[in-house]
Formats: C-alpha cells, structure tokens, sequence
C-alpha cells in the first residue's frame, strides 16, 4: 500500500511524487514521474498545492469508491485519453491496491473497443515496461482464446435490436463486428468481472465526453453490481482526470438514469 500513497501523488491533476522535502521520493519505481513538488512549484505552486490538499488528500481518500476501483477508473481514463505521462503510476498503484495484473491486461484489451486501437497500443508500451520490472510474464496473462462465460440471448436479442434500430443498413459491418467479436467475446471473456467491464467502459465513455452511449452502459452497470454512489463518485474522479467540462457532460445522464431505473 506504500507505493499505492505515492503513486498518487502524480502530475495528473495532476500531482507528481511529493517527498516532504521537495525532492522526488527515492523508493519510486523507475517508471515515476521526476517531478517533484519543488519543480511543479517553479511553474505553478497552485498546481502543487492543488495536488497535494485537493487530489491526494482529498479526491483519493473519499470512500465512495474503494481505492482499488479508483485506480481502475484512473487508469482506464488515462487509457482512453491517451495520456501516458503518468500512466505508469497509476499502473504501479492499481497492482498495489488489489488490481490484478491479469484485470489491467483485459482493461487494456476492452478500452482497445471503447477508446480505440492507438489507445490501446500506447498503454500497451507502458504497461509492458511495469510488468518487465514487477516480473510479470505472459503465461500470468489472460489466454487470447478463453472459455467464455454464457451469454444472455434474451439480453443479446434486445441488443441486437437495438442495434439495428439505431443503424439500420447504414453500416452493417459496424452491427456485425458490434455483435461479434465485441458482445458474443470480448464482453464474454472471464477474467474481468462484468461489473469491472462495465466499470472502465462507462469510464472511457465519460472521459471522451461520448455520453450518447453513456445511459445504456450505466444501466448495464448498475445491473451488473455497480452502485448508484459508485457511479456518481466516477464522475467526481473524471472531473479531475479528464477535466470538469466531460464531468458536466455525464453528471445529468447519470442522474437521468438513475432516476428512472426502479426503486
């Protein structure tokens, strides 16, 4: 839990490593930002401040969501943004907070279809390094052929339909790879939970400010076990990763989805 405190304190308000003495923390990994708060303080000591008061003792202790689903939904913002410059950290942190080095390479493999191949192939290149050095190999990784869990035909009937409402015969190369390989596999795979996958697509979604497809994912959320706190508490912590403009772009949907699903 040690490296989890530090790795926090990264520039992405963002905060870098804060030693109390102004100098980077010696006992961060080498994928760590070298920004200490002495050298954020030479461009903006607000930023530093901010960082310390507001993200780290603030945003990150806040019990709404777990410290191991924060870091999740830290690390798939940053996927999704393709901001890499402290995605290591946040790597580092979420394997020291009870995220599993197999759950981080199928968050990797489902942003691929929410935030898009470059995304996917960066945090990739980053996250390659961090499992080099923590010694995680291939065969910890998930299979690329798993068994998959069983599908709901009736919810993948009403999927399907939906689909085809909304496209037509627009594009049915987008309806066909929408149902396989994205619905009939990659939603399938086991070795992230379907709260968890839901977790970091509602999460992707949110930080790209693409909230049209936002209220159907929350509903699967929620189904699927995420809470109505927990899901407010996504929109906090994308407020400050992904800026406040994509926070007020989602916090209406949420509450609209919230409010018409029964009690």
């Amino acid at each position: 839990m040690k490296l989890l405190s530090t790795s926090i304190l990264t520039v992405s308000l963002g905060t870098a490593a804060m030693a109390q003495d102004g100098q980077s923390d010696p006992e961060l990994p080498r994928s760590a930002s070298s920004l200490s708060q002495t050298e954020i303080g030479t461009v903006s000591p607000a930023l530093a401040r901010y960082g310390r008061d507001t993200v780290v003792e603030g945003l990150w202790k806040r019990p709404q969501l777990s410290r191991r689903d924060r870091s999740l939904v830290t690390v798939a913002i940053l996927v999704a943004r393709g901001q890499t410059f402290d995605l290591a950290h946040h790597i580092e942190g979420a394997l020291d907070g009870g995220v599993t080095p197999v759950e981080l390479s199928e968050t990797i493999t489902h942003l691929a279809f929410y935030a898009g191949w470059s995304n996917a192939m960066a945090a990739v290149d980053v996250a390659r390094t961090v499992f080099a050095e923590r010694g995680i190999a291939a065969d910890g990784l998930p299979a690329a052929s798993p068994d998959l869990r069983q599908i709901d035909e009736r919810a993948e009937a009403a999927r399907k339909a939906s689909v085809g409402q909304l496209l037509g015969t627009a594009s049915p190369g987008l309806a066909e790879f929408t149902t396989d390989p994205l619905f009939a596999d990659v939603w399938l795979r086991p070795d992230l939970d379907p709260r968890d996958r839901s977790l970091v697509t509602i999460s992707s979604l949110m930080a790209n400010g693409q909230v049209a497809q936002l209220a159907g994912h929350l509903n699967r959320a929620l189904d699927n076990g995420l809470t109505e706190e927990e899901a407010g508490e996504v929109v906090t912590q994308i407020a400050f990763y992904a800026g406040w403009p994509n926070a007020f772009s989602a916090g209406p949907v949420v509450r609209e989805v919230v409010e018409k699903r029964p009690n």
